[in-house]
């Protein structure tokens, strides 16, 4: 598709007339400006992840000169180089964040981005949720896909440490076992998805977008290292509504996002990207993201993967207070 950059995306939003989003680029006048002029995010291959790239020139509208992307493996994931003070705000999984916050990572949970980009994947023998018990899963030890995977078995009664046999391999390979019916199941996230259903590779028994309860919750949600947040409250106010707006035009024009991600190079087929994007719900006005971190965080403590309780997590992890005027100021 080439290269598509920031600025002709939002030149391409201003041509279709979509007033009502651009009209925030600009900052209330009486808001101090940010106690420091660098901020650090990541850089990872996630096509989920667009408002993050979308954020850039948002984020030095809102006088941060200097934008650095930070590379950071999957392997190691965003939140962890969060906590280890590499980047100063971040978006990522809800399960990613409670792991960390769990063994008392100096991170603060923002608020809530989008909904729906993991789905879970089972073969003919696997009906319901319950059929998983003595089946064969894919996951990384302590990834997010086990996590997520063992809050949803732990959900129906399922115990994810004795009933569920899991498999530690990298996503490509799993996605290559489970084709050739040597797993069972396979949590993905976008657009693994989207390529997965195109080649009607196994079939879709949870999809986090469209089936309750899971659906009414982040999937993803911003969260600052806690340090940046003492430090330069104003800092993270304007950065954590740099990526609200993103969010708002990803939603607006999916199509330009899209190219951006493959211009980029985050993703290299545009089809799944494109498809990824229009079916993330970027609903973060619509749902509490406190109810998201209680629900989610309640799911992981039953399922063993952590210890902290929903109170804790809340009461040490997370900030809403930037969320709850962002939400006052970008009505839309």
């Amino acid at each position: 598709m080439g290269t598509f950059g920031r600025r002709e995306f939002l030149r391409g939003l201003t041509a279709a007339g979509t007033t009502t989003l651009l009209a925030p680029l600009s900052v209330p006048a009486t808001e101090p400006p940010p106690e420091t002029t660098r901020i650090r995010i990541h850089d990872a291959p996630i096509t989920c992840f667009a408002p993050v790239y979308v954020a850039e020139d948002l984020l030095k509208a809102e006088g941060f000169t200097e934008v650095e992307y930070v590379k950071t493996p999957l392997n190691e994931g965003p939140t962890k180089a969060l906590a280890e003070g590499k980047i100063d705000i971040t978006q990522n999984d809800t399960a990613a964040h409670l792991m960390e916050l769990d063994v008392g990572a100096p991170i603060v949970i923002l608020g809530g981005l989008h909904t729906g980009c993991w789905e879970l994947f089972v073969n003919d023998s696997v009906r319901t949720l319950r059929d998983l018990k003595g089946k064969t899963v894919a996951a990384p030890e302590r990834s997010s896909r086990q996590a997520f995977v063992a809050g949803l078995v732990s959900f129906v009664g399922l115990n994810p440490t004795k009933d569920i046999k899991w498999i530690n391999h990298e996503p490509g390979k799993s996605i290559k076992l489970f084709a050739e019916g040597k797993i069972d199941a396979f949590m993905g996230f976008a657009p693994e998805p989207q390529e997965m259903r195109a080649k009607k590779t196994g079939r879709v028994l949870i999809n986090f977008g469209t089936d309750q309860p899971w659906s009414q919750y982040f999937c993803c949600m911003a969260a600052a290292n806690r340090e940046f947040v003492r430090k330069n409250p104003v800092a993270t106010k304007r950065a954590f509504r740099a990526m609200l707006k993103a969010t708002d035009l990803c939603a607006a024009q999916p199509e330009r996002a899209a190219r951006l991600m493959v211009g980029r190079g985050v993703a290299d087929k545009y089809e799944y990207v494109l498809q990824s994007v229009k079916e993330i719900g970027f609903k973060w006005r619509e749902y509490e993201s406190e109810d998201t971190v209680r629900f989610w965080a309640l799911r992981l403590q039953e399922a063993g993967i952590i210890k902290s309780t929903p109170k804790k997590i809340i009461a040490q992890g997370t900030d809403w207070r930037f969320l709850n005027e962002l939400k006052k100021e970008l009505k839309g």
